[in-house]
């Protein structure tokens, strides 16, 4: 490539970086500049990219074949042999080994069922017969599903080439048979569609020694129908019988000389045929395709370096085989892991918009959730609403304490004992929950610590000791504080005490006993929010600002509160769960009248829609603070009903000693409610909560630091260690580009100049063709031990071998620009 070494090195460079997108297992992510080979099955593309190689490598057979991208890098050099992007390192001398290796690797994301990926395999052969060049082979385009291929193939295949000739950086090699009807050729028009101007496309015709006797293809070649702006190559590949009988490639290419020569209709254009033109052509159009997108590529590598530097300082910029390195990486990581816990439990950290987490979901489970579950274990203790039903089954246990406390005896006074045995058994009611809200806290913990050991995925070992660590230690601290809770239960029931000073005394409750009627508070306002009304035929999907007070439930046009729509009084309401609508995400409660009355309007209940769970559990509890409880078993109320009536009697003094006992066991149990919401949550935060994040500060790092294997803590995840790996070499390529491009006088090179493109259809004009085939090739590149790298600060080096481009000299640099200056006359692929 004469006077070109400049452009030369950064196909190179172009490589490397190809190379590092291809290993990762995914599609390429910069848009480079490129060949991609197009055609349908049979077309001949697999014996046009043979015929470039020399060697017979790519596998053959009947339906697709190629079922994954191949990037094909041809690089120049003295020795012959094949290197794989996936595994790197290893030499294959042998090209049937080559085939094999593309058919394993294909089947190892494809299967054996003839389904496509669009991973691609980077194979890069040296060898002193090629020319540099990069090419992309497409699988064929294909019409009908064969054997267990997806009804859908000939759409996937679409969209897969187009994937890739799509972009603007993408050269189009668009391959079609000379002995079929070329305005039928399914390469030219996705070639047509994806670049309608035909700037980016090169035709190549196959088989024209197989067209009709009498029949030639002179106009297309010589760029008169069908016109593109780089014209059409025709060659002559090897047929099957050829390829049956292992006919040599370099013998078929003196065969396809001398067909050129010999044809009538093509000997006057013998020198622009064949396949040393194309690959000729095709290095030459390349390489004036990277310096025309030369400025879009800079600053796609700058985007790209961009994102490189933020997963490269992810990693430290360390050396993971570094002892030093790893203990302080280690200790980075405890650091980070303490410090997202704090801030995840203190509201500091990283805040959701969707969801409740961490320290906020904890305090409304102590809270909120708490005192629902206790008010759903025994619902009318410690507040002054609720329902008739609650009253009956109140009243049938304590008539039935005091007849059995009575005995054969006619009871004159009011028993002491019945009233503890009372109070006691709604005490005992209170352990339950109780437990279930240390369990709700600590699960919240565990994921909260699962979370925050996010960041030590790449060393999974560490990740699942830490995690191991600080569970054993919730799950022990969960023990204690249930201990220390069920503690305190049982003080509670070992000693009635009826002196508290907000104990109501027998002389209240015998007062109590003359008034019946429900005592209730200042109408205040308990809770706002937004909800959606979502009862069929009825105002369904409107949103309006509720205002739950004690007294009534009411809502309002907007938050003003200034149009009110409704009042509802909560008077013998009750609420349960209601169902999603389908395809619905929002969550829905109902409130009904017990007695079976209407509640809104003509709707015997009302459904209310709110935004998430979260919210739900928050109306919830309001309502319970407001008197409004939850349904409860139908079963059960109406043998309670059944009980209450059956046990009814006329005796005046049993029904006083029953109202008693009930004023008496609610004053109590109001103080054992209130004291329960308040020593619960203090007792939880500070036994496991705080104590977690003391044993983080202490205990934690001692414990890690004491295990004596720590070097095995350290290990990084096989894919961790991958994606280090290429994240290193994507970083170091895409830096070696960008340099190459800064020492590139890209200003030197305008669109224009380079490759010349036809103007029209007159393309058959004489031109000047590529005349290096007998120029001397340029230096070979250096083997990877003389490599020379501009440093880069932290960066590691790759641990993959790749081959390396020559260093590009002052001298190289000149001649480019030299080169590009004089470029005049323009080749022209016809």
């Amino acid at each position: 490539m004469t006077g070109n070494s400049g452009m030369e090195h950064l196909i190179f460079v172009i490589n490397q970086l190809q190379d590092a997108c291809a290993s990762s297992g995914t599609s390429i992510r910069i848009d480079l500049p490129q060949i991609a080979v197009v055609g349908s099955q049979s077309a001949g593309k697999s014996s046009v990219l043979e015929n470039f190689v020399g060697r017979d490598f790519l596998p053959r057979g009947s339906g697709i074949v190629t079922r994954r991208p191949l990037i094909l890098q041809l690089m120049n050099y003295q020795t012959e042999y094949a290197e794989f992007g996936h595994i790197r390192g290893k030499k294959f001398v042998n090209f049937d080994e080559v085939r094999r290796e593309i058919e394993v690797e294909t089947d190892r994301l494809t299967g054996q069922n003839k389904g496509i990926s669009n991973v691609p395999i980077t194979l890069r052969v040296y060898s002193p017969q090629v020319l540099n060049l990069t090419l992309v082979d497409l699988p064929g385009m294909t019409k009908v599903a064969v054997g267990d291929q997806p009804p859908d193939i000939e759409q996937q295949v679409r969209a897969m080439i187009w994937e890739f000739i799509s972009k603007d950086n993408c050269l189009i090699l668009a391959v079609s048979p000379a002995n079929s009807d070329l305005a039928n050729s399914d390469a030219l028009k996705l070639a047509k569609e994806a670049d309608p101007s035909g700037s980016r496309t090169i035709g190549v015709l196959t088989k024209l020694d197989l067209m009709d006797a009498g029949t030639d293809a002179r106009d297309v070649l010589e760029n008169r129908f069908l016109p593109l702006r780089r014209g059409y190559v025709g060659v002559v590949n090897r047929s099957q019988k050829d390829i049956d009988g292992r006919k040599d490639i370099s013998s078929a290419m003196a065969a396809e000389r001398k067909f050129f020569l010999g044809h009538p209709a093509y000997r006057h254009m013998a020198e622009r045929m064949g396949t040393a033109h194309l690959q000729r052509c095709l290095n030459q159009q390349l390489v004036g395709h990277i310096r025309d997108t030369l400025p879009t590529l800079r600053a796609a590598l700058q985007s790209r370096l961009t994102e490189l530097e933020a997963e490269h300082r992810a990693f430290g910029g360390l050396d993971p085989d570094d002892p030093n390195a790893k203990a302080k990486i280690m200790a980075t990581l405890i650091n980070q892991f303490i410090e997202n816990f704090t801030k995840a439990i203190e509201g500091f950290g990283e805040v959701s918009t969707k969801e409740l987490s961490g320290g906020a979901k904890i305090n409304k489970i102590i809270h909120d959730r708490y005192m629902y579950m206790l008010h759903k274990s025994s619902r009318y203790i410690g507040e002054k609403h609720y329902t008739e039903s609650d009253e009956h089954e109140l009243r049938r246990e304590i008539k039935f304490a005091i007849r059995n406390i009575h005995g054969i005896r006619t009871g004159l006074f009011t028993p002491d004992l019945a009233f503890e045995t009372v109070v006691r058994q709604q005490i005992g009611r209170l352990k339950e929950p109780t437990l279930r809200c240390v369990e709700l806290v600590t699960a919240e913990l565990g994921s909260v610590v699962h979370k925050c050991a996010h960041e030590m995925r790449s060393y999974p070992r560490l990740r699942e000791t830490v995690e191991g660590i600080v569970s054993a230690r919730i799950r022990e601290r969960e023990v204690e504080a249930k201990s220390q809770l069920m503690l305190t239960m049982d003080i509670q029931l070992g000693y009635i005490n009826t002196n508290h000073e907000d104990f109501i005394g027998f002389v209240n409750a015998q007062k109590s006993t003359e008034r019946r009627t429900k005592e209730r508070v200042g109408n205040q306002v308990i809770h706002k929010g937004f909800l959606t009304i979502n009862n069929k035929h009825i105002m369904r999907g409107c949103c309006c600002w509720f205002v739950l007070s004690s007294e009534s439930l009411t809502w309002y046009a907007d938050q003003e509160e200034r149009q009110q729509k409704y009042m509802l009084p909560l008077e013998g309401l009750r609420v349960r769960d209601g169902e999603n609508r389908l395809f619905s995400k929002r969550s829905v409660i109902v409130l009904f009248n017990a007695d079976g009355r209407n509640t809104y309007k003509d709707c015997k209940s009302l459904e209310l829609a709110a935004e998430s769970a979260d919210d739900v559990d928050t109306w919830k509890a309001a309502l319970l603070r407001a008197g409004v409880y939850p349904e409860g078993d139908e079963e059960e109320k109406e043998e309670a009903r059944s009980s209450s009536i059956e046990e009814e009697t006329l005796d005046p003094s049993m029904e006083r000693q029953v109202e008693t006992i009930r004023s008496l066991a609610k004053s109590y149990m109001r103080i054992v409610d209130k004291a329960q919401r308040d020593f619960v949550p203090k007792t939880i935060i500070h036994m496991v909560v705080n104590d977690l994040r003391s044993f983080l500060k202490t205990s934690l790092p001692v414990q890690l630091y004491s295990c004596s294997d720590q070097a095995s803590l350290m290990e990084e995840s096989e894919a961790e260690a991958t994606r280090r790996v290429e994240t290193a070499r994507a970083y170091k390529a895409t830096v070696e580009a960008l340099r190459v491009l800064s020492e590139v006088a890209i200003g030197g090179y305008g669109a224009s100049s380079g490759v010349g493109f036809s103007s029209g259809a007159s393309t058959s004009a004489t031109t000047s063709t590529v005349s290096s085939v007998g120029a001397p090739q340029r230096p070979p590149p250096a083997p990877p031990s003389t490599r020379k790298l501009s440093p880069v600060p932290q960066a590691p080096p790759p641990a993959l071998p790749s081959r390396p481009p020559p260093n590009v000299t002052a001298a190289a640099l000149a001649s480019v620009a030299a080169a590009t200056a004089t470029s005049g006359s323009s080749s022209v692929v016809q």
